[in-house]
């Protein structure tokens, strides 16, 4: 029996800040009984809860852990600063939100990182709850640690602390495991922990850091990653969930009591994207594309409306107006829900998908909050570069539509730091900003027009184009930002109407180590957060020294340091970290997309062209889902409920 602690917690939670996040109890939360489980999952999302519990993967794997009558999962998040210092100083363990039972209780430890900044949280909640942070140093009585999401197609940084690493799409690989973990312990758990590990590698749904082994070159670069023994598959392949509409999860999403970055019902419209940018891991990792059919979608909301009572709807995709049926899916949903608060809306739109009458149904009920559009690169030579097939005069001609068409604010998001950039390019955002706002104010007949435009950082991923590609030094980012800057507040006319945000460049030097790295890697993160490191994907925590002295300290004598990893171009004949890690997508095929963008050679989606031979389809046994369903149902008006929230 797993005793709950929130007794001891109960006692230091008037001394935090937000203490409703550590609470649960949230609506369509579940809290199944321990000794009818069989196998037990906590599911970590490595970030504060405010961001944590919208989050849509860790909600689906909750919902179909806890559809099975011999297995239960419960939630934990990471803890800020201050509840930590009072959990050492009280001896809480990490706990989950649930039935605030002990992590180290459960049989796995399934963390999902979408970004590689939440490394360190992942080694605090490891210590908080009495689990080794080496993988080696574990033994029966731990739980396996168990990593997935993004990041999880590059573990080899986290590859000392993890006991595995699932690639893909986890509905399925949950299960499986479960299966798998339910079997071993009915059989007597015969061999420990070993014997299990030995069995998750043999199976080859997900990865075991510990039965493969690196060698490396004498000037430090990576000889093979070979498996230690012949029952051990020499590439591990990611999963991928063909059906969407079999696999409708959530189906009674949560709803927190505290308030988080997303206030919303999400229902995931379509996974995958074929658009071909360049720069964009998740676009690459999810192919192929599986779209989810129009009935099934409104059913999902039709469904989810009436367990939460969230007055908005968030669909949800890599480009949701890629969707083939998002006209007539959003005419759909606005129709049906006209007379209600409830509000539909699209995480941001692309350029040449975008339309005044897909807006005009998203904003049906009265809402128009601003549009967000992501033409990524400054001139159109670096959006030739990166693939994103978007002209200035698409931009302007779709801006020019919101604005006539009642739209005041709009926001494009860029990025800095791209392969080939030059000072030049970067500026082109300046230029552009200006006509956006010019257009407004021309065709709108109203000064009061604004333009946000907001930076980051380019950071190069793993199975991307990009892989082999130089990181530019924070130096010159920051120069480059400070430039245009300048160029934006210094026009009389036009600075004032155009907002600007931006990121420095060194959380992406960090975060390029972490995401390109190796197992060495490692040692830099466990130094960074012994020193203090927590929450690095906050401005506010972040410290980028801390970092710089931990890789001094970790590699005093290695032929390795930041630069190494991070602003080295890699040749063609390199062994990456993840090359034993299998997306689907053919090395050469990505070189050779390397070389395109080094010569501008734009590629076309392939949803509506010939094959381009990426390898996905071919060597995962998938294929790409689009095309309309004439299935339909009847959406009711959602009822809110008493104990669901408005």
């Amino acid at each position: 029996m797993s005793a709950s602690v929130y007794p001891q917690l109960e006692r230091v939670l008037p001394l935090v800040q937000k203490p409703i996040q550590y609470v649960g109890g949230e609506v369509n939360a579940v809290t199944k009984d321990w000794e009818q489980a069989a196998v037990r999952w906590a599911l970590m999302y490595p970030d504060a809860y405010e961001v944590g519990a919208p989050n849509q993967g860790v909600q689906i794997l909750y919902e179909v852990i806890n559809e099975r009558d011999d297995a239960l999962a419960e939630r934990t998040y990471a803890v800020w600063p201050d509840l930590e210092s009072l959990m050492r100083a009280n001896g809480i363990p990490q706990f989950t939100v649930d039935a605030h039972r002990p992590v180290v209780d459960f049989d796995l430890l399934g963390i999902s990182f979408a970004t590689e900044l939440g490394y360190t949280n992942m080694l605090t909640a490891l210590d908080l709850a009495g689990i080794p942070i080496h993988a080696a140093d574990r033994g029966d009585s731990h739980p396996l640690v168990i990593a997935g999401g993004h990041a999880a197609f590059n573990p080899e940084p986290i590859a000392d602390f993890l006991d595995a690493a699932v690639l893909g799409d986890g509905e399925q690989a949950v299960l499986a495991i479960t299966d798998l973990v339910r079997d071993f312990k009915a059989a007597g758990s015969q061999g420990g922990r070993a014997a299990l590990l030995d069995l998750l590698a043999a199976s080859g749904v997900a990865y075991v850091p510990s039965r493969y082994e690196v060698e490396y070159l004498a000037d430090g670069r990576i000889k093979r990653v070979k498996p230690v023994d012949a029952g051990v598959p020499w590439r591990v392949a990611k999963h991928t969930v063909m059906d969407l509409d079999d696999w409708d999860y959530p189906r009674a999403p949560l709803v927190p009591l505290a308030e988080t970055v997303h206030e919303r019902m999400s229902v995931e419209i379509f996974r995958g994207c074929t658009r071909g940018c360049r720069f964009c891991q998740a676009g690459m990792i999810t192919r192929p594309v599986r779209e989810r059919s129009k009935a099934g979608i409104e059913q999902m909301v039709a469904r989810g409306l009436t367990a939460t009572g969230f007055e908005e709807v968030g669909l949800l995709s890599l480009s949701s107006a890629d969707h083939s049926d998002i006209a007539p899916l959003t005419k759909s949903l606005a129709d049906c829900y006209s007379s209600s608060q409830t509000s539909l809306s699209l995480p941001s739109t692309r350029v040449d998908a975008f339309n005044v009458d897909l807006a005009n149904e998203l904003s049906r009920n009265g809402r128009r909050s601003g549009l967000t559009f992501a033409p990524e690169g400054g001139s159109e030579r670096m959006r030739r570069v990166i693939n994103k097939m978007v002209s200035e005069e698409d931009l302007i001609r779709t801006v020019t539509t919101a604005y006539a068409a009642g739209w005041r604010n709009v926001k494009l998001y860029f990025m800095c730091g791209l392969p080939t950039e030059t000072d030049e390019d970067v500026l082109q955002i300046a230029r552009l900003a200006k006509e956006v706002i010019r257009v407004g104010r021309e065709v709108s007949g109203t000064r009061d027009i604004r333009c946000t435009v907001s930076i980051g950082g380019f950071v190069p991923k793993p199975h991307t184009p990009f892989q082999w590609a130089a990181q530019c030094d924070h130096e010159t980012t920051d120069a480059r930002l400070a430039k245009l800057r300048d160029a934006v507040r210094s026009d009389k006319q036009f600075g004032k109407a155009i907002g600007f945000r931006y990121h420095d460049g060194k959380p992406g030097i960090v975060e390029g180590l972490l995401s390109r790295g190796d197992r060495r890697v490692g040692a830099v993160i466990e130094q960074a957060w012994r020193d203090g490191a927590r929450f690095d994907g906050w401005s506010e925590h972040f410290d980028y020294d801390r970092w710089m002295a931990a890789a001094d300290t970790a590699w005093n004598d290695a032929p390795v340091d930041v630069d190494w990893f991070t602003i080295r171009e890699r040749d063609h004949a390199e062994v990456l970290p993840w090359d034993h890690l299998d997306s689907g997508l053919d090395r050469e095929w990505l070189w050779a997309d390397w070389q395109d963008a080094l010569d501008q050679v734009e590629v076309d989606d392939c949803r509506w062209t010939p094959c381009f031979d990426c390898g996905v389809c071919d060597q995962m046994g998938t294929e790409i889902q689009i095309g309309p369903t004439t299935s339909t149902i009847d959406l009711p008006i959602p009822t809110v409920t008493a104990t669901a929230r408005a």
